[in-house]
């Protein structure tokens, strides 16, 4: 799987993506969480590899600090958080010590329970409430608003009504 893993990166590289974003665990809708072991095993030694076969910048796609430490050992230089540094107290501070991006993403729920019932009252007042207290907090923590950029997480605790509705208002999180 590392060997798949790799090659696919390898191929978006030479497709020209700007980023290659690894992640070990799946956030699909209803689905479980893995242990931090597991994790670790599959995305450390396909960032490894990929950081050493091309130039393009990698991304860590996780929530745990530990898994997020070591994929910047290993040669990721962002990382993606779901949660929005949410759902590991340490995650804050790794990163703003390591002074690298952070993808700061809004997700009503868990994945496990996102997509359960998404209910808004005001979808973008909601979604960039959220986010800009996540900025906030960010900045707070030593992140340089620079270096954080915002996902209002199409597909994350929304109906296909309210993905369409980002998607046609994007230009209105511009500011954030």
């Amino acid at each position: 799987r590392t060997n798949d893993a790799v090659r696919h990166g390898l191929r978006m590289a030479s497709e020209g993506a700007d980023i290659i974003d690894v992640g070990g665990e799946s956030t699909r809708p209803f689905s479980d969480p893995i242990s931090l072991e597991e994790e670790l095993k599959r995305v450390i030694p396909v960032i490894k590899a990929l950081s050493q076969e091309t130039a393009i910048p990698i991304s860590v796609d996780t929530y745990k600090s530990e898994v997020a430490r070591q994929a910047l050992e290993a040669g990721a230089i962002m990382v993606n958080d779901i949660s929005a540094l949410r759902f590991d107290p340490a995650m804050g501070s790794l990163v703003s010590e390591a002074g690298l991006p952070v993808v700061l993403m809004h997700m009503k729920g868990t994945p496990k329970n996102m997509q359960a019932n998404p209910a808004y009252e005001d979808l973008l007042g909601e979604i960039l409430g959220f986010l800009r207290q996540a900025v906030e907090q960010a900045v707070e923590i030593g992140i340089k608003r620079d270096l954080i950029i915002i996902d209002p997480g199409i597909g994350f605790g929304k109906s296909f009504d309210d993905n369409l509705r980002i998607i046609k208002e994007l230009h209105r999180f511009s500011h954030l």
